[in-house]
């Protein structure tokens, strides 16, 4: 028996219509299986029975061997009629067909014979590798086709995981997978969508080898560059799985683990596949970042879990040893990486929102790890973004507890540390702005116990806490600080000092108690502000370092009678003053015989700091003066002032200055002495070693033999006559002390006119040396709150006698105290007051009187003035020399004459 092949009715029997090709066996059909179901030997295995050659897409007609029907077909001789041939299921179905045109391999699309031909008949053998070649041709030769392609695989394994038949399912992924990588023509993007419902049918299945295995062709697929732009193509559905297996809760954990991992590589694959083409979703749109940033977050916050699991490092492999803690990191520092400038925000603000809503502020440790990855990957450029992004959070949290903000004050600081130097961006003011506001509203809280002013408080404040968070704000300013060049430090400096409440002529202080306690506080935090600031502050120049509308006010906060605030301007000035390094060689008070074990390093004074010394040196002689007078001074004041005194003499000093502060020291060995302040008895004897400490540094400084011979004697004699006076018995823990110094004999005491002699002797100013030193009294010391100031000051005022020329007679020394000086104010109102009284009779006078009243006052004063002004010309008007001589009257007498000026007789030489 012959097969002829006939137009007749192969497509009819399809129910697609007419056909060039029918295959008709006799009278009788033969029903076979279909073409992926049959099984041949091992040159046509995959193919059906029909299949024309690969390289003949269009066969010619042919003639075939007549087959030896099935005994398993039923229908095997049976005529064909076209009723049984439209009864044929629809393709895809496992149902045998009743066409004969269904169940010949040639009969079918040759995409899908392809396509069929990949699966083996055991699932377990893989993909059949030869075929899949061919597949892969195919799709080269015919992109058209790509598509189709796509849309079986899709079918069938939707089809296959429906059946649960996962060999097939993970053969038609593979299938996939090598298509994507090898075809990259401009039909691929149909032939993604079927690839994506295909991932997105795995993901969306309750096993977790599917969902890894979807996750993994999606990742594959990411690293494809596509020729062709997307313009419809949406990614919700992934970040939203993704981000949901990042969370995964599964009860296994090499499971959880799994499913995570894959989760992490999903989004990184998201992030890959969008981030940087503009046709894609906006990957940055805050409905995305809410969801991939927290997944992220999530893993890495769950790094100890996953440690303490994990394998030895020993037994795992390379892949093994990679968590979805590090995966977790690696992918946000590629996410901050790609980040542009316009998308940090949406980028940090889900970072800030996790660590409030899982409360991992108060650790900390996890959010200073989180925002080193967020400044670490950034773009340095970017940096005060983040930084800005802190600071309107903590604004946004000032009524949370105080650990709250104490870590992101925390956070804030170590981000300041990594960001690169000027990175806190243009607006500099506004960060130390924010972050005094925060300190006061601190201080605020701490006062009152509430957060809202009230009387009964919602939340109960801890003051220990208050006060961690405020040392916490004063080490970030600190830090931000040093990220600063150095004009704008000293704009800070000069800001933080405007914030400080001093009692001054333009700046009122709050009153009361409370007052008082809030503004001490206050001062205190802003002076420990500044000290941070400074600290490490290098300028060459004096002057602009320290300007005088800085300089005024932080002196005038030395003269405070809280001795905290004295010490901090005393280690301010020295952070400014020393720009060499040598405050730590000062920082105990000694005697030392020979400086050069100290290796200072001094550098000649230049002509900046030498002007700077002649607009303000007086200014600080007088506060180190009047601040050594304090009562309130322990060892730390004293420390601090010899090292001020040191640093002058070492960074500043000319051979005018070490005169004014030899001066100094003397001046201040002479309170000790005649004690008019009644101090006590460890203050006297500091004075007197702090004395001691300093002639013996600067003579050594300046060299010269006798100046340096005084001053080793007198500290002899002190040895042996009075320890108690030296820094080595005075500066301990345990001062060794005398009851009274009441009895000293002189040879303890620095002469003022032996140094001036030895230093005038070597090119000093001995008339300058030999003048005592006496501050100068200003409004300022009125102003500020010492007591020694508030008290009655003495002014002797002397008046000479002109009425005695012979024996000159000084009257008695007026008193002028507290009570004569507001006599005198109250009197000068009243004086006032008489005055505007005067006026205002004048003007009604001249508005009300008649004209001849205010005429004949008005002639009145007139002649009065001019009779005025005679009497002064007859006195001041005297008669020159007369050129013939003095005339002579009676009893011998010479007699001048009055000769008015327009009648004198003058030379000709003086006429012209």
């Amino acid at each position: 028996m012959g097969v002829c092949v006939s137009p007749a009715a192969g497509r009819k029997g399809l129910g697609l219509g007419p056909s060039p090709l029918c295959v008709r066996v006799g009278s009788s059909v033969c029903q076979q299986p279909r073409a992926g179901r049959i099984r041949s030997d091992s040159s046509s295995r995959g193919r059906g029975l029909l299949s024309p050659p690969l390289n003949e897409p269009h066969a010619a007609p042919f003639m075939l061997p007549p087959p030896t029907p099935p005994l398993s077909c039923p229908l095997a001789g049976a005529p064909v009629n076209e009723q049984q041939s439209r009864r044929r299921p629809l393709l895809g179905t496992e149902e045998p067909e009743p066409c004969v045109c269904g169940c010949c391999g040639a009969l079918r699309p040759r995409y899908k014979r392809l396509v069929d031909n990949i699966f083996p008949e055991d699932p377990e053998d893989g993909l059949v590798k030869t075929n899949m070649e061919k597949l892969t041709f195919y799709a080269l030769s015919a992109p058209e086709k790509l598509d189709r392609i796509g849309a079986y695989l899709s079918e069938r394994l939707i089809r296959d995981v429906g059946r649960h038949r996962y060999g097939y399912v993970c053969i038609a992924m593979e299938a996939l997978d090598q298509l994507l990588m090898a075809c990259h023509c401009q039909s691929i993007n149909l032939f993604v969508e079927s690839f994506l419902k295909m991932v997105a049918k795995l993901l969306e299945s309750e096993k977790p080898n599917l969902q890894i295995l979807g996750t993994n062709s999606f990742v594959k697929f990411a690293n494809i560059e596509e020729d062709t732009p997307s313009y419809h193509r949406s990614y919700d559905f992934f970040v939203s799985r993704f981000s949901e297996m990042c969370h995964s809760s599964h009860d296994e954990l090499e499971i959880r683990t799994k499913i995570r991992m894959s989760g992490i590589k999903g989004l990184q694959g998201v992030v890959r596949k969008t981030v940087n083409d503009e046709l894609q979703a906006n990957i940055w749109d805050p409905q995305h970042m809410d969801k991939i940033v927290p997944s992220l977050l999530f893993n890495l916050q769950h790094a100890e879990e996953a440690e303490s699991r994990s394998p030895s490092p020993l037994q795992a492999t390379e892949k093994e040893k990679e968590s979805p803690t590090e995966l977790a990191e690696r992918c946000l520092r590629e996410l901050l990486g790609r980040a542009a400038y316009g998308n940090i925000k949406n980028a940090i603000k889900p970072v800030l929102i996790h660590l409030d809503n899982h409360s991992l502020w108060e650790p900390k440790t996890f959010a200073i790890r989180c925002f080193k990855i967020i400044m670490y990957s950034i773009q340095p450029q970017h940096s005060h973004l983040v930084i800005q992004q802190l600071l309107g959070h903590l604004d946004a949290n000032s009524k949370s507890a105080a650990t709250v903000r104490a870590g992101i004050v925390e956070v804030l600081s170590e981000a300041a540390v990594i960001a690169a130097s000027g990175s806190v961006g243009p607006t500099v003011l506004e960060v130390f702005n924010t972050l005094l506001r925060q300190l006061r509203l601190s201080i605020d809280y701490e006062l009152t116990g509430s957060y809202d002013c009230a009387v009964v408080s919602t939340k109960i404040i801890k003051e220990h806490e208050e006060r961690m968070f405020q040392e916490a704000v004063i080490k970030t300013t600190g830090s931000f600080a040093s990220t600063l060049p150095t004009y704008q430090r000293s704009e800070v400096m000069l800001f933080i000092m405007s914030k400080v409440p001093l009692p001054s002529l333009h700046h009122a202080i709050d009153a009361g108690k409370a007052g008082e306690n809030r503004n001490r506080l206050t001062q205190i935090m802003l002076l420990k502000s500044l000290l941070q600031v400074s600290t490490g502050f290098q300028c060459s120049n004096m002057l602009t370092a320290l300007p005088s509308s800085f300089l005024d006010r932080l002196l005038s906060a030395a003269l405070m009678e809280d001795a905290d605030l004295r010490l901090f301007v005393l280690e301010i000035l020295i952070s400014f003053i020393d720009r060499h390094g040598n405050r730590p060689k000062f920082s105990t008070i000694s005697t030392i015989n020979d400086i050069s074990v100290l290796k200072l390093k001094v550098d000649k004074c230049s002509r900046q700091d030498t002007v700077f010394m002649k607009k303000h040196s007086q200014q600080l002689y007088r506060h180190i003066y009047l601040t050594s007078k304090e009562e309130s001074n322990v060892q730390p004041h004293y420390e601090a002032l010899y090292s001020m005194l040191a640093l002058i003499s070492i960074e500043l000093a000319n051979e005018e200055v070490v005169v004014d502060l030899i001066r100094l020291v003397l001046a201040v060995q002479e309170i000790a002495q005649i004690n008019e302040d009644n101090l006590p008895v460890y203050n006297r004897c500091a004075l007197y070693a702090l004395g001691a400490a300093y002639l013996n540094l600067i003579s050594q400084l300046t060299t010269v033999p006798a100046f340096c011979q005084h001053i080793h004697e007198v500290l002899e004699t002190r040895q042996k006559e009075a320890p108690y006076l030296l820094p080595e018995d005075v500066f301990v823990e345990m001062p060794r002390l005398t009851k009274s110094l009441d009895h000293l004999v002189p040879e303890v005491f620095f002469r003022q006119s032996k140094i001036s002699e030895v230093l005038g002797g070597s090119g000093y100013n001995s008339d300058r040396l030999s003048t005592p030193y006496i501050p100068q009294l200003t409004d300022e010391d009125r102003l500020s709150k010492r007591k020694s100031i508030g008290e009655t000051i003495s002014l002797q005022v002397e008046v000479e006698s002109r009425n005695s020329p012979e024996k000159e007679e000084r009257a008695p020394a007026e008193e002028i105290t507290y009570e004569t000086l507001k006599k005198a104010i109250v009197d000068s109102v009243a004086v006032e007051e008489q005055e505007r009284e005067r006026r205002r009779l004048v003007v009604e006078k001249f508005q009300k009187a008649p004209f001849e009243e205010i005429a004949a006052h008005c002639g009145a004063r007139a002649s009065l003035l001019q009779s005025k002004l005679n009497q002064i010309f007859e006195i001041t008007i005297r008669p020159p020399p007369s050129p013939s001589g003095t005339i002579t009257a009676a009893y011998g007498q010479p007699q001048n004459h009055s000769i008015p000026v327009y009648e004198m007789k003058f030379p000709d030489l003086c006429v012209y």
